[in-house]
């Protein structure tokens, strides 16, 4: 797992797009570790078939706890920055929530609201597979980001299976972004909704998230999610 991350650049691009690029977050020994997971029942609480529920085609399963040290290193981890990231936006929003600085408090407030089932997911995709437009919600205590971490390997695992972003802004169309992303990348985003700076101040726009259709090949993802679900 790299050390290096410019947070500075991160918090500017999340402040302008929505989205931010880490690069090489997880090296590719830990990606592939991560992915094998996904056969071992033993670490998952459930599994969801997408296409039962209308999600799209493919499937994911949600980590137990306890998670994966791989998973729970990245959660502890990535929190403490992006809470602040989340604090500021949320004053530029107008609203009163404000997280703690360390995740296990966070946790403590989520899972005493009776939100105690930890989100973090591993997805696979294979030909034809896709996740539709979406947000990752779980409950009435939200996060306002999360990450995604590539496993596989584009041009090699897979083909197709885009990151795709969109962006709601009052009264005009949406905008859709495609992420960019090699093995060991992880983009964070919006869960919801983020600031936008207009002419008359701050005002919310609300993002979507979702992956494109798979041509060939299989495709894992890694999702953290700060927020446990009831």
């Amino acid at each position: 797992m790299t050390n290096d991350i410019d947070w500075t650049a991160a918090a500017d691009a999340l402040d302008t797009n929505g989205w931010a690029l880490l690069p090489g977050l997880l090296d590719p020994i830990t990606c592939k570790h991560v992915s094998t997971l996904y056969d071992a029942p033993e670490h998952f609480r459930s599994q969801v078939i997408m296409a039962r529920h209308g999600f799209g085609r493919g499937e994911y399963r949600y980590f137990a706890y306890p998670l994966p040290d791989p998973v729970q290193a990245l959660r502890t981890r990535l929190y403490p920055p992006l809470a602040g990231i989340a604090n500021r936006w949320h004053a530029r929003m107008g609203l009163e929530r404000r997280f703690p600085a360390a995740h296990a408090e966070y946790l403590a407030e989520c899972h005493s609201a009776g939100q105690a089932r930890p989100t973090p997911l591993l997805l696979r995709y294979g030909p034809g597979d896709y996740n539709c437009l979406h947000q990752d919600l779980y409950g009435a205590h939200v996060f306002p980001l999360q990450v995604a971490v590539l496993l596989s390997a584009p041009g090699r695992d897979f083909a197709g299976g885009e990151f795709v972003l969109t962006e709601q802004r009052p009264r005009m169309q949406s905008r859709a972004a495609v992420v960019p992303l090699a093995q060991g990348d992880a983009v964070i985003f919006a869960v919801n909704q983020r600031p936008v700076r207009g002419a008359k101040g701050d005002y919310r726009v609300t993002m979507r998230h979702g992956v494109s259709a798979v041509h060939i090949g299989k495709r894992h993802t890694l999702g953290i999610i700060f927020h446990d679900a009831t």
